[in-house]
C-alpha cells in the first residue's frame, strides 16, 4: 500500500570556517516491502526551468544502508553504508563528476507517524576531499 508522505531533507556541509545548510521539502509516496522503506519524490533544481529542472528521486532505506537514486535533470545512484566508501558518477547538464562517499554513521528511527534517518559522510570529487556532510531525512505521513 502506498502512503502519501511529506519528505524533508536537510543537509549541512562543513568546511573550515564555513557551514552551508540546504533543505528540500516535497510531497512523496511511501511503501514498505521486504523490510525496506521506499520513498518516491521529486526535486526541483534552482537553475532549471520547467521539466528540465526536475529530478525524480527514489530513496531506499534498509537497516544496513541508504540508497538515493536521482533521474532527470541530474542522474546519480548514491549508496551510504557505514564505514564504507562508495564511488559513483554524478551526471549533471554541465558534465559528469566522479564522487566518493565515505559514510561514518547512519541512524534510522522509525516512529508511528513516520521515520527519521541521518547520514554522516565525507565527500570527495575526482579523488579530492571536498567536505564533511550531514543529511537528515524526515518522512512523515501527510495525514499528521
Amino acid at each position: 500500500m502506498n502512503k502519501k508522505v511529506l519528505v524533508s531533507i536537510s543537509g549541512l556541509q562543513t568546511e573550515i570556517g564555513d557551514d552551508e545548510a540546504i533543505e528540500i521539502v516535497s510531497p512523496g509516496e511511501y511503501h514498505q516491502r521486504d523490510g525496506k522503506h521506499y520513498i518516491l519524490y521529486e526535486e526541483m533544481h534552482e537553475d532549471g526551468e520547467a521539466e528540465s529542472g526536475v529530478s525524480k528521486n527514489l530513496l531506499k532505506i534498509s537497516p544496513d544502508y541508504i540508497e538515493l537514486t536521482k533521474k532527470g535533470y541530474a542522474n546519480v545512484n548514491m549508496v551510504f553504508e557505514k564505514d564504507k566508501k562508495t564511488m559513483t558518477y554524478y551526471q549533471t547538464p554541465f558534465g559528469n563528476l566522479l564522487i566518493g562517499l565515505y559514510t561514518t554513521n547512519i541512524s534510522i528511527i522509525e516512529q508511528k507517524e513516520g521515520m527519521i534517518a541521518t547520514i554522516d559522510y565525507s565527500l570527495d570529487i575526482n579523488y579530492d576531499y571536498v567536505t564533511d556532510c550531514n543529511i537528515k531525512i524526515k518522512v512523515m505521513d501527510r495525514a499528521q
